[in-house]
């Protein structure tokens, strides 16, 4: 039988929960366990590809194509498996399915209610994922805070599901803080247990509390927590601030997290779990050998979580090439024609990053002319690849009134321009060309030589694509359509000749990275960052293409 561990969140949000679920499932499946992890989000909408990134950070996309929560890519980062539509709910699906059912006539006329009709579809769709016995455990991220409004029907529904399963087959680990003031010099657990009282108020009691703290607990403080929280003292984890999320599955290791869960349901403790290779990526990451600055031009850069996925890939990355990554943010808003240099010329590479709508289209423009003028190291995702052909068009090919279509509709000179498939569509919601697609690469190519092979899988998620009329002048000018999908024959990559590091693609590869598979793109961009730098040092003697394996 599958069993099942909630993870909820009290005091505060942005605790961590989805890193504390993610550190757990990796220490269980390092156990030996089959495990995955869902993420159940209290907000009304359907799914969040149409919330802007500054509400809820970036739109994450699995293979399957769903638009997700983000915590989703820690999930997939940390594991290293996919993930898919399955494992991410909203309140707005939960209602909509209720609702759609309730039109349909299948409640035989009754009053459709929170209790039981919400709460029991919340309940099929938690255990939807271990209805085939794929998985020994799996692990339920519930968003919010435990006292919202929005969060009661979860909460209610692990109630029901702790009461009809058992203790042993439903555990709650409770993720909690415990605030230290510096004027008073104390570690404070009054907060810890209000959020327990709270949660108790509606009739769920944790099993394991998890104290996020910036000092360390000692056992009195342990003691307290457990004996006014209804906790055994040994399942009272402390959970420091740690240097990078990446050391959590280790801390949890060292708290018996895994160990104390598996106690509790009443499973063998399996094999001593074997981290070599994620210690080794941690080595490295913590002593990086040189260091190279990349500029990240974006529209949302005041919020890291934006780009999470990319920050992230940037990270493995960096270990993989034993330097440290320090992403410098740009707002492209800022940026101008005549300000580039100033801004732009002190970086070892560039990159371009995702986004909608014309806001800081234009900075994103003269970045990356600046990139192609000075030879630095450029990579372009999605939006980024696009306005890279833009500027193409607009500098080289002397096309000045060259635009994507979404931001100049009018425009007699659209190299971007709207999929066909996407013209007719008129709702916003999960309409794009989202998820896994095939893309064939030219044998002789840089991005061929980077990732091994000529036939790759990457995630997508856009509405507007290169227009293919044009691709006779960019090839002749020296911009070179490497990629594209062998169905619609999409242009999917685009490189520049006579450039050291110039690439440009329609997908996301970020979404693909994890700690134990970094993305190949992200590989060399960073080792085309730290030759440039080596260039420029006159250390380097060949040019990068030569550095790439045939």
């Amino acid at each position: 039988m599958t069993k099942y561990i909630f993870v909820t969140g009290g005091v505060t949000s942005s605790l961590g929960k989805g890193i504390i679920a993610a550190s757990l499932a990796k220490l269980l499946q390092a156990r030996g366990f089959t495990t995955t992890i869902q993420k159940f989000d209290p907000y009304i909408n359907v799914d969040p590809g149409t919330l802007n990134p500054y509400e809820h950070g970036e739109c994450y996309v699995t293979e399957d194509g769903a638009e997700t929560d983000l915590d989703l890519g820690h999930y997939e980062r940390y594991l290293n498996t996919f993930t898919s539509q399955a494992n991410n709910v909203t309140t707005g699906r939960i209602y909509q399915h209720v609702i759609t059912k309730e039109r349909e006539g299948a409640y035989l006329g009754k009053t459709v209610q929170v209790i039981p009709h919400i709460t029991d579809e919340i309940k099929r769709r938690m255990l939807l994922l271990g209805e085939d016995n794929q998985y020994d455990i799996i692990i339920t991220e519930l968003g919010g805070t435990v006292g919202d409004i929005e969060s009661l029907p979860y909460i209610e529904a692990v109630r029901q599901l702790k009461w009809e399963m058992g203790t042993e087959n439903c555990l709650v680990v409770h993720l909690t803080l415990i605030p230290y003031l510096k004027a008073a010099k104390e570690l404070k657990t009054k907060p810890t247990q209000h959020s327990v009282k709270m949660m108790s108020e509606n009739g769920l009691l944790p099993d394991v509390l998890v104290c996020r703290t910036e000092e360390p607990l000692n056992k009195e403080i342990k003691r307290k927590v457990a004996l006014f929280c209804n906790v055994t003292q040994d399942a009272v984890i402390e959970a420091l601030d740690a240097d990078t999320i990446y050391g959590v599955p280790l801390e949890m290791m060292r708290e018996k997290l895994d160990i104390i869960c598996l106690e509790k349901m009443q499973l063998p403790l399996g094999i001593e779990p074997d981290l070599s290779k994620w210690k080794e990526f941690l080595n490295k990451l913590r002593y990086p050998k040189s260091k190279v600055t990349v500029g990240l031009i974006g529209k949302y850069v005041e919020l890291q979580d934006a780009y999470k996925s990319i920050l992230e890939a940037l990270i493995h990355a960096g270990a993989m090439n034993e330097c440290k990554v320090e992403v410098r943010n740009i707002h492209s808003e800022y940026l101008t024609k005549e300000n580039a240099k100033d801004n732009l010329h002190n970086l070892d590479a560039i990159l371009v990053a995702p986004g909608f709508g014309s806001r800081g289209i234009e900075g994103k423009i003269d970045s990356i002319r600046f990139a192609r003028e000075n030879k630095i190291p450029f990579f372009g995702i999605c939006l980024g690849m696009q306005m890279a052909c833009v500027e193409f068009a607009r500098n080289v090919l002397n096309m000045p009134k060259a635009h994507s279509t979404e931001m100049d509709p009018d425009t007699d000179q659209g190299v971007i321009c709207m999929m066909e498939e996407q013209k007719a569509i008129t709702q916003m919601g999960g309409t794009m060309r989202l998820g896994s697609y095939a893309c064939d690469l030219q044998e002789n190519s840089i991005t061929a030589r980077i990732y091994g092979s000529t036939a790759i899988n990457e995630r997508h998620r856009h509405r507007y694509e290169f227009n293919d009329k044009y691709i006779g002048e960019f090839e002749n000018a020296g911009m070179m359509a490497v990629g594209r999908n062998p169905k619609t024959n999409l242009v999917e990559i685009v490189e520049l000749k006579d450039h050291p590091f110039y690439i440009g693609v329609q997908f996301h590869p970020e979404y693909k990275s994890t700690v134990e598979n970094p993305h190949p793109l992200f590989v060399a961009f960073v080792k085309a960052a730290k030759h440039a730098q080596e260039q420029r040092n006159g250390i380097a003697k060949r040019p990068f293409e030569k550095t790439l394996s045939k």
